[in-house]
């Protein structure tokens, strides 16, 4: 994973049938990072339609009290559970709001610096979620610590990710970033904290250690049944160097990065994977939710990344069904010339933040930037504006074909999710734009925009429409939380 480098330089019948496969919730409550434990992002108790959305207004505004960091402020989604919003900042600082009128109820200051997403998730009356180093676990009424967790070693040295709650386990990870980086999956007891399972996603030994890392997890796994679905990060260094061109210091297919993982719930066991980009040189992370869902009655689960490839496997036999390339693509296959060249999708490029799917669609929000690439590494990312250079789409598919049934090009780069209610899709842009878009045919039928940027994905509770707004576009810029309502 990549943060945003500063302001400026950052059918028939066929129906999707996705639930929240286990765990329970409030109706109009959003409690998980991507709602439900298929990650859905779709919440058809919102009290959002078609019909009002037109109506949306601000409700309450809640501003970010810290600095952005190189990624912003806020880069995680809203949840919400009985009447109160949780949000964690980019230095993992928690706070509790009403939803209502976005009063601050209490805060949990830890100010841990993390590259993101972070995020939380909440479940029996307690709110998991993670720093740089830890994860933990926090009594909704009150901020206080239940327990806490350091997840961190020599060679896993981060926690970036918002955490999944089922089985009466919190499921983490942490990054593996070089020298001799693992990423590591952790299952952690609810009431304790304690370690339950943990599962290296590095196969093996890098080909020169000094230099090479990777694997782990930044994106909320999914939970259907007895299994766990992951997405998992790339190897490092991307492109390479002038000792180790095109990924020498990681050779071979590098399992199991870049790669949908599949994991015995409670035992931690491997059960089955696909591996999407083998030996990646390309920072091409495999990292979204998997969403869980079934097609014709087929079970299925879909992937996407920043490779830009969105795929679809038959969670029964592990076969894939379809994959479909969304955006734009040059150079994103194969070894990388000695010369720089243009490569798209690039650094901070294709599907990078969750999709949301229903009624027979997923919608996919995709991020067009191209960067200058070469067997021996890539273009500085704090010389790369970000807002200018890249462009934005928010993609309908077709999910038993993965056929494309619309898209919305938009002006800036779509680094705002996708989150649905009731027919309309909500996205956001890096300049601070929000769309409520028909899911039927990609019109846009409600936009506003907000006082900053947007990295961060927007969330759904009762007549109610959560955006966070963390990225510097200015001096008049504000750093906030904004509650839009209807009626």
């Amino acid at each position: 994973m990549i943060g945003i480098q500063g302001a400026t330089a950052v059918a028939g019948i066929c129906l999707l049938s996705l639930t929240a496969c286990g765990g329970s919730r409030r109706g109009a409550d959003w409690p998980l990072p991507n709602l439900d434990l298929a990650s859905t992002r779709a919440l058809g108790a919102s009290g959002i339609d078609r019909g009002n959305v037109g109506s949306l207004h601000v409700a309450w505004r809640f501003r970010f009290p810290l600095r952005p960091g190189d990624s912003g402020a806020f880069t995680a989604t809203p949840v919400v559970a009985g009447g109160v919003v949780y949000i964690q900042d980019m230095k993992s600082n928690v706070y509790a709001l009403s939803l209502k009128t976005g009063r601050m109820l209490w805060r949990r200051l830890l100010n841990a610096t993390s590259p993101g997403p972070n995020g939380l998730a909440v479940s029996d009356g307690r709110v998991f979620g993670a720093t740089d180093a830890s994860a933990f676990a926090l009594d909704a009424t009150t901020g206080r610590f239940v327990w806490r967790r350091f997840l961190v070693t020599p060679t896993a040295r981060y926690v970036d990710i918002a955490p999944q709650v089922a089985n009466g386990l919190v499921y983490v990870s942490t990054i593996g970033l070089p020298p001799d980086g693992r990423g590591i999956l952790f299952a952690l007891d609810v009431n304790t904290g304690s370690i339950r399972w943990r599962l290296s996603t590095i196969k093996g030994n890098w080909n020169v250690p000094k230099e090479a890392g990777g694997g782990g997890a930044w994106e909320t796994p999914s939970v259907a049944g007895g299994d766990v679905f992951w997405g998992t990060t790339n190897p490092y260094p991307y492109g390479g160097s002038r000792a180790h061109p095109n990924g020498a210091a990681h050779a071979g297919a590098n399992l199991y990065t870049d790669s949908l993982l599949v994991v015995d719930a409670h035992t931690g066991k491997l059960v089955w994977y696909d591996q999407v980009t083998p030996h990646d040189v390309r920072d091409y992370d495999f990292q979204l939710p998997p969403v869980i869902g079934s097609v014709d009655g087929r079970p299925v689960v879909f992937g996407a990344g920043k490779a830009g490839l969105v795929i679809a496997w038959n969670r029964s036999t592990h076969t894939r069904l379809w994959q479909t390339a969304v955006g734009m693509h040059r150079n994103d296959r194969g070894a990388l010339p000695r010369r720089p060249v243009s490569v798209c999708p690039g650094l901070l490029g294709g599907v990078e933040t969750p999709m949301a799917s229903a009624g027979g669609y997923l919608y996919v929000p995709v991020v067009d930037l191209c960067m200058r690439g070469s067997a021996t590494g890539y273009e500085l990312l704090d010389r790369v504006n970000v807002s200018k250079r890249g462009r934005g789409e928010l993609v309908a598919l077709d999910a038993a074909t993965g056929a494309k049934a619309w898209t919305l090009h938009l002006p800036q780069p779509d680094f705002g999710c996708a989150t649905i209610a009731n027919g309309v899709v909500f996205t956001a842009t890096l300049d601070g734009k929000v769309y409520g878009v028909d899911s039927s045919d990609g019109r846009v039928l409600w936009s506003t925009s907000v006082r900053a940027g947007i990295n961060a994905c927007p969330a759904l509770a009762s007549k109610t429409l959560l955006v966070g707004a963390g990225v510097p576009t200015g001096g008049r810029a504000r750093l906030e939380l904004t509650a839009f309502s209807v009626g």
